[in-house]
C-alpha cells in the first residue's frame, strides 16, 4: 500500500520565526550551563539549579530558581509552554 505524504518547505528564516510569540519553552539548567551558554549574564553563583523560559528562538526570557515561576510567566505573556529535557 502507497501512502501519501504532505510536506512543507519552509526558509531557514520562517523556521527560526516558528512559534514566535506563541511558545514558550521551559528547561532546568544548572547556573554553570547558563554562564557558558550565555557569557552577558548577571553574575550567578556557580552550582545553582535554575529554571528558565525561553522565547521559540531560543531567545532567554527570565530565570528563576523555582520550577513553576516560568510556567506562570508564560501564562501571563500568552505563550504555550513545552519542556526541554
Amino acid at each position: 500500500m502507497l501512502e501519501e505524504k504532505n510536506t512543507i518547505r519552509i526558509s531557514k528564516d520562517e523556521l527560526a520565526h516558528l512559534g514566535e510569540g506563541q511558545v514558550g519553552y521551559v528547561r532546568k539548567m544548572t547556573s554553570d550551563e547558563l554562564i557558558e551558554r550565555f557569557p552577558g549574564a548577571a553574575d550567578l553563583q556557580a552550582g545553582l539549579n535554575l529554571w528558565a523560559l525561553f522565547a521559540a528562538n531560543g531567545t532567554p526570557i527570565m530565570l528563576s530558581d523555582d520550577a513553576s515561576t516560568p510556567y506562570v510567566t508564560a501564562a501571563e505573556n500568552q505563550l504555550n509552554t513545552v519542556s526541554v529535557h
